[in-house]
């Protein structure tokens, strides 16, 4: 569970920074957590600061452009640089709690995802080494790797996270992220049996930030949704669309820019344009297919009786995407997460420091049920300051 405000003596507790680069590509988010174990496997979690560092035009461009092309001095040269941008937001976030750096036991870093194709390869960039030398803390990384080389998905590993800090007492849960890629986790009511679910829905802000950007130059996505509510979707498109093998794939799956990638969006333009679409009307049109995909997955692949649906992520912040999320799943009450816990642009950090704090008391952070790997298995790297 989440405690709000509540301190605790460190000598009970352990604090960690949690860093996430998410695929959306919009920036860092760095998260100082305090952890408190308590019986029978249970930890509490305090969020004490949070801070979000943006990335520019260039960085973005790089790191976009990494997932289609390069080569191994460009990549190599942006691992090193990650590892720089990831070191200074976990720096912001220590100085923004008021921490001395020398109480922080570790930091946890999900890097920036390149390329992800399970169950075969998985890659998250961002030097680990280059952290630990910039903060002299020692560095949790590569999360996704362990369960990937056990067969699994690799992904959502927030699932996890979902089910320790975020489960409703009385009522099965659904927490959907709207990252660059949209997941989802199915959470039994807190303390009680039931197994533990998760997956990718499909795009979550991927889609629609690249056409807002390609079509409106200047805009580094749809600001508040404007874009969107001034369009009509075209229906007839996203149901081609919907045609997608991925999405008709039953849990455990994971997709990424592999998939949803620049070239998607170029194609998903061309076809709106083909059907006479305005940009706003194509703006609409993504939003429309995130929305969709959304209610898709929970009529197709969720029985259990959610009580409500939780948004979080970037995507959590665009009005006209959350409309049309609560227009496809209705009458399934929808919340925003920040309504319910904390800033919800921190979920992701604080989930991702979790995974860190389970690494350094061995516990294992992957979901066997959400991922589908061979079984449990303690998640990361640790390079030691």
């Amino acid at each position: 569970m989440i405690a709000r405000g509540t301190l605790v003596d460190a000598r009970d507790a352990s604090i960690l920074v949690g860093l996430m680069s998410g695929t959306s590509a919009d920036g860092i988010t760095a998260a100082a957590v305090r952890f408190v174990p308590g019986a029978n496997d249970a930890v509490a979690a305090e969020l004490l600061a949070h801070v979000t560092r943006g990335y520019d035009s260039a960085q973005r461009e790089r790191l976009l452009a990494a997932v289609e092309q390069g080569t191994p001095a460009e990549y190599c040269r942006l691992a090193f640089d990650l590892g720089v941008w990831l070191g200074d937001a976990a720096r912001a976030a220590i100085d923004a709690a008021h921490l001395d750096p020398a109480r922080v036991r570790a930091i946890a870093s999900h890097g920036h995802t390149i390329w992800h194709q399970p169950p075969h390869a998985t890659w998250q960039a961002g030097e680990a080494a280059v952290i630990a030398e910039r903060t002299g803390i020692d560095v949790v990384s590569d999360f996704r790797v362990r369960d990937v080389a056990a067969g699994g998905q690799g992904a959502p590993l927030v699932s996890i996270a979902d089910r320790m800090l975020f489960s409703a007492p009385d009522a099965w849960r659904a927490l959907q992220n709207l990252g660059g890629i949209g997941n989802i986790s199915i959470v039994p009511p807190l303390g009680a049996q039931g197994t533990l679910r998760g997956f990718d829905t499909g795009p979550g802000c991927a889609v629609i930030d690249g056409v807002a950007r390609a079509l409106e130059p200047g805009l580094p996505y749809d600001v508040d949704g404007a874009l969107a509510r001034a369009g009509r979707p075209l229906a007839a498109l996203v149901d081609e669309l919907l045609g997608e093998p991925f999405f008709e794939l039953p849990p455990p799956k994971a997709t990424g820019r592999e998939l949803f990638s620049r070239a998607y969006i170029a194609r998903f333009i061309d076809r709106a344009r083909a059907a006479g679409a305005s940009p706003a009307d194509t703006v609409a049109t993504a939003v429309s297919l995130t929305a969709r995909s959304i209610g898709l997955a929970l009529r197709r692949f969720v029985r259990e009786p959610v009580a409500d649906l939780v948004l979080s992520g970037g995507g959590a912040r665009n009005p006209a995407l959350v409309d049309a999320i609560t227009a496809e799943v209705a009458p399934l009450a929808v919340r925003r997460f920040d309504d319910v816990f904390f800033p919800g642009d921190a979920k992701e950090a604080v989930a991702f420091a979790l995974l860190g704090w389970l690494h350094l008391v061995r516990r294992p952070g992957n979901v066997v049920s959400v991922t589908g790997a061979r079984g449990p298995r303690v998640l990361g790297t640790l390079t030691p300051a």
